[in-house]
């Protein structure tokens, strides 16, 4: 028994001597990292050790890239479950914000709009204050201010064109 068990220690030993080389590089076609694939292969030597009871000298070269596979595959699915993961949380997760600078970058927009919105000509700074900041629609406005519909539409358009500039000068 102990002869089969030194037998199988050196079969081992053998292998990696002659086979450690070729499953690294093996490993690192496939995965692309040297660490890793550093790692990978001295696993596969480790794995090939919980089996030395079964190796023979014609199959043992098989038995190690069986393993190496395996070992590859595993370390692929847990990569890129692992980027699965990361990617989903990067997605789903909001980035950390400062909200007291948003807000002070949302207010100087605002009176950037404001200023803009006081040189606008009268009749289209009313209708421009009321459709923003009074959320009047067009038919409303219009029918406040006696003029037509189609009016109003136009002056919020041109006004809207107008600020959307300067406040993009502004950025």
């Amino acid at each position: 028994m102990e002869n089969i068990n030194m037998k199988s220690t050196q079969l081992v030993a053998d292998s990696y001597k002659s086979y450690h080389h070729s499953v690294y590089l093996y490993i690192y076609y496939k995965i692309g990292k040297d660490e890793e694939a550093k790692d990978l292969s001295q696993d596969v030597f480790l794995r090939l050790m919980d089996y030395k009871q079964i190796l023979r000298p014609e199959t043992v070269k098989h038995f190690i890239f069986a393993i190496c596979r395996n070992l590859v595959t595993d370390y692929l699915r847990r990569f890129y479950k692992a980027q699965e993961v990361t990617s989903y949380l990067f997605d789903r997760i909001p980035t950390c914000t400062n909200e007291v600078e948003s807000q002070i970058i949302a207010n100087n927009l605002l009176t950037c709009e404001w200023e803009r919105a006081n040189q606008l000509p009268e009749q289209r700074r009313k209708i421009y204050i009321m459709s923003r900041f009074e959320n009047k629609s067009s038919a409303d406005i219009a029918a406040q201010l006696g003029i037509s519909s189609r009016t109003v539409e136009n002056h919020l358009f041109i006004s809207r064109k107008e600020i959307r500039e300067y406040i993009q000068q502004c950025i």
